[in-house]
């Protein structure tokens, strides 16, 4: 049934009906298990999102209270209680200034209100010059029109070109591939915007970033302190600020979110994949009041931000959120955060001398392993080899699932992995890698 109907995402479909398909039944604390009982660590968090694990009591009790209420109501000219709670929940939590929650069901449809919030913003004001977008070498926002637009990786976006409006394109600070390492790849960065704000700033709408970690580019960490400058850049030069926090938020990177890390305020932040710890699709663009107050007329002066969708602020995701959040703050969970992390770096310290394991990146629970065929040259594997999903092969046989990055190996797991949990799931990496890259074993 499954290969004769559905069609999966990002997935070359004849490979994978000629593979062995796996087919989740369950799953139970950090553990998903398959259709033939098979348990296997979830070491991607069910790609980026769980949090709290999964079957969790409290987040499982929060559905089934707000269910014998009301599943749905639309917040099309109304509203339900549990989409007001979360929305003065999360502007609480969010970097100051972040004031109005406009809800959605995913990151793409996040980041598409942001570009459209951006792009109207400066039309209601009177200012139609200001109709273009800065985005970052190899970003991912999703894949809306407006976000893949937005978006600069040919192997995802390519072929949609001729359906996208243009952006300009900078470079996004990949040490590892610079010739001249961090330093100079925070220059050319930082360079390369200035220069396109001193040119073009009348005709530029807003900039946006994956803050800190760059996620499907293969985990790529910002130097410390090029958030911040380009903030402030943008304020100089009167082009706002979006902050795609989807990945990179709720705990992930050792902060509640990255923009914290170096004290960033944006003008539009993006949120979703842990916002409801995993479980619903629910995702939220937050504005500050000056974006918001831009659209706040009479109406007939046709500023009205004509945008929503069918489930926009659905009630059960709403809850299951601020039980999340809940959790969070029971658990201290952002701090443990920092503390498994430190564990982590620890841990896969052993990894950074193997022949193949070209850079280790770590920010809080978001690692990438780039494995190369040549340590010494940086040489890359050709992508026809496919070592990344030969290597996530392997530590599924170990029974551990992730899912690479081309040449990247990424480990991801959920926030409230213990320790041991943690090991286990270190020494599955460690043998998957060295088992093919090196044709041995760790042993």
């Amino acid at each position: 049934m499954n290969k004769n109907h559905l069609w999966h995402p990002f997935t070359q479909m004849k490979d994978y009906n000629n593979s062995d398909p796996l087919i989740i039944e369950r799953g139970e604390g950090i553990k998903l298990y398959d259709v033939q009982g098979r348990a296997y660590y979830d070491g991607f968090s069910s790609v980026w999102l769980n949090v709290h694990g999964h079957n969790v009591p409290e987040l499982n009790q929060a559905i089934t209270e707000q269910l014998g209420r009301v599943a749905h109501s639309t917040l099309l000219g109304m509203a339900n209680i549990p989409a007001i709670e979360l929305a003065e929940k999360l502007v609480a939590i969010t970097p100051a200034g972040l004031n109005k929650v406009f809800y959605s069901d995913s990151g793409a449809t996040g980041v598409e209100i942001a570009i459209k919030m951006a792009f109207q913003y400066w039309h209601n004001q009177g200012i139609g010059s200001k109709t273009k977008f800065i985005t970052m070498n190899q970003a991912y926002h999703g894949d809306t029109i407006g976000a893949v637009s937005v978006g600069a990786i040919p192997l995802y976006h390519d072929v949609f070109r001729p359906m996208l409006f243009p952006s300009h394109v900078i470079p996004y600070p990949y040490a590892y591939r610079h010739e001249g390492g961090e330093t100079k790849a925070l220059e050319a960065t930082l360079a390369a915007l200035h220069h396109l704000l001193e040119t073009r700033a009348d005709e530029i709408a807003a900039l946006i970033v994956e803050p800190i970690v760059q996620g499907a580019s293969g985990i790529i960490v910002m130097p410390h302190g090029c958030l911040r400058q380009m903030a402030a850049m943008c304020r100089k030069y009167d082009v706002l600020l979006i902050a795609d926090e989807v990945a990179t938020g709720f705990g992930r990177t050792g902060a509640m979110f990255a923009c914290d890390l170096e004290d960033v305020s944006p003008d539009l932040m993006v949120i979703g994949k842990g916002l409801t710890g995993g479980y619903l699709p629910v995702a939220a663009t937050l504005a500050s009041d000056v974006v918001y107050e831009a659209f706040y007329a009479d109406y007939h002066e046709q500023k009205t931000f004509f945008h929503g969708h069918s489930y926009t602020g659905n009630p059960l995701g709403c809850a299951v959120a601020l039980a999340s959040l809940k959790l969070f703050e029971e658990r201290n969970m952002v701090e443990g955060v920092r503390t498994k992390a430190a564990f982590v770096e620890h841990k896969l310290a052993a990894l950074k001398d193997r022949p193949h394991v070209g850079e280790i990146r770590q920010k809080g629970l978001m690692i990438g392993i780039e494995l190369v065929r040549d340590k010494a040259s940086r040489e890359p594997y050709d992508w026809a080899e496919q070592i990344g999903v030969r290597t996530s092969l392997r530590a599924r046989e170990l029974s551990m699932l992730t899912r690479p990055l081309g040449n990247v190996i990424v480990f991801i797991p959920p926030l409230v992995s213990s320790e041991a949990e943690l090991e286990a799931m270190i020494d599955i990496l460690a043998e998957s890698i060295i088992s093919v890259t090196e044709g041995g074993s760790i042993a």
